[in-house]
């Protein structure tokens, strides 16, 4: 069968290296793909926003499913596009992918279902706003509604701090139209864990846990990132939790849809907190995580190709999901300055070396190949994400920081501490 992917990530260049390995697929597509994913795939100028040329595209080599990797296409619609033209495609509506894609509207359905989550108040006015965290107990946490690249989630421990984000995301527009509505939550503290999972409108399959590091600077400090690493299993996500969990908010969240009329098929990716009353939901994904899918799929045993048709023909009911009993941590790669402002265009050496060594991945983000110079340069703000399983986290996350060291270019940077919460299990 033909597979085509849309989108340009790491997370793009993790499933199509997974999708490669199925026995069903001949042949993968990719658009517009990365330097990287062209190992696996052929790479189409198609952005992942053309919905109309996607689809055209998919007609013309008559591709028999297509993965949406990114949430804006989600987010816009793209599973209708496909759908109406009569094309098999992995992901949720965009009546579903609002799960993601509106803050308000996931809070407000936790609400209604008793889901469990923070406590919160929703403004589309900055005066209300403002005049709210006048009265309110820091601190807070503000989220823009809309998509913000995963960066439009601001902890704000002083009023003047609040006010200063509200500005920044209702009046200066930093994040566009995504903050012309905001959530005002209560700060939770505790552990906070990634769990992806397979939905098919009724029944979910839940993936192995991962924990995600936001922040750009070691220690959990600086502007919020796309992630800078990654590592999976969490220790903290135990049985106990594992079990709560199942009960109060995997399932539910899946009925909740349905019962708003908006059926869900695709990936579910649950933000959690571990909280001292319980775990309780920070975000909703209706996408893969990037860089969590960098260490979940590594581990994962299915075809994934039979996952994602049997997510699409709503038999996922058949399916037990299988994971190695094993570890993997992934360090992302960065550009100096990152997320803010960086320099690009640097030659990258050292990525053959992660051929000859089994248990050792590199996921390419922002990268673009030199055809003069035969090489990889780097091309953005997060350039590859250095993958390593291990018997358990400590082996992989050693394992991962070896070879981080064998990829140079200049204005390389990396967080020295993914992981090191592992330490503390």
């Amino acid at each position: 069968m033909k597979v085509l992917i849309v989108g340009s990530g790491g997370r793009e260049h993790a499933i199509a290296w997974k999708v490669a390995q199925s026995t069903k697929v001949d042949k993968i597509y990719c658009a517009p793909g990365n330097a990287g994913i062209s190992e696996y795939a052929e790479c189409v100028p198609i952005g992942a926003m053309e919905f109309e040329k996607l689809a055209a595209f998919a007609k013309e080599k008559e591709i028999d499913l297509t993965v949406i990797g990114m949430d804006d296409p989600l987010v816009g619609g793209v599973v209708d596009v496909f759908e109406r033209e009569g094309l098999r495609v992995f992901g949720p509506r965009k009546n579903a992918a609002i799960l993601e894609g509106s803050k308000a509207f996931s809070k407000d359905l936790m609400k209604k279902y008793g889901i469990p989550t923070a406590a919160y108040e929703t403004f589309s006015c900055a005066e209300d706003a403002l005049a709210y965290v006048e009265k309110a107990e820091m601190p807070v946490v503000l989220k823009a509604d809309g998509l913000a690249l995963g960066k439009g989630v601001l902890i704000c421990n002083h009023l003047d701090e609040a006010k200063a984000g509200i500005k920044e995301l209702m009046q200066d527009k930093k994040f566009g139209s995504a903050g012309d509505r905001i959530v005002i939550e209560e700060f939770m503290t505790g552990r906070e864990v990634s769990v992806l999972s397979f939905v098919d409108g009724k029944t979910i399959r839940i993936m192995t846990s991962a924990q995600d590091h936001k922040r750009a600077g070691d220690g959990d400090t600086g502007l919020n990132t796309g992630g800078m690493g990654t590592f999976s299993p969490s220790p903290f996500y135990t049985e106990e939790v594992d079990s709560f969990c199942k009960e109060y908010i995997y399932q539910a969240t899946v009925d909740a849809m349905a019962a708003e009329g908006r059926e869900f098929k695709g990936i579910i990716f649950f933000g959690l907190m571990l909280t001292k009353k319980g775990p309780k939901v920070l975000e909703y994904n209706a996408r893969f995580g990037d860089p969590e899918t960098q260490v979940v799929l590594p581990r994962m045993k299915n075809d994934i190709v039979e996952v994602f048709e049997a997510c699409v023909d709503g038999r996922l009911d058949e399916v037990e999901l299988e994971f190695e009993d094993n570890a993997a941590v992934c360090v992302v790669l960065a550009s100096a300055g990152y997320p803010v402002e960086y320099k690009k265009g640097y030659p990258i050496s050292g990525l053959d070396a992660f051929a000859k060594e089994d248990g050792y991945f590199v996921f390419h983000a922002g990268t673009k190949f030199a055809e003069d110079e035969k090489t990889f340069l780097t091309n953005g703000g997060r350039v590859l994400g250095v993958t390593a399983t291990g018997e358990d986290l400590k082996k992989a996350r050693e394992n991962a920081y070896r070879a981080a060291e064998w990829v140079s270019f200049e204005n390389k940077y990396m967080r020295r501490d993914i992981g090191k919460a592992i330490d503390e299990a």
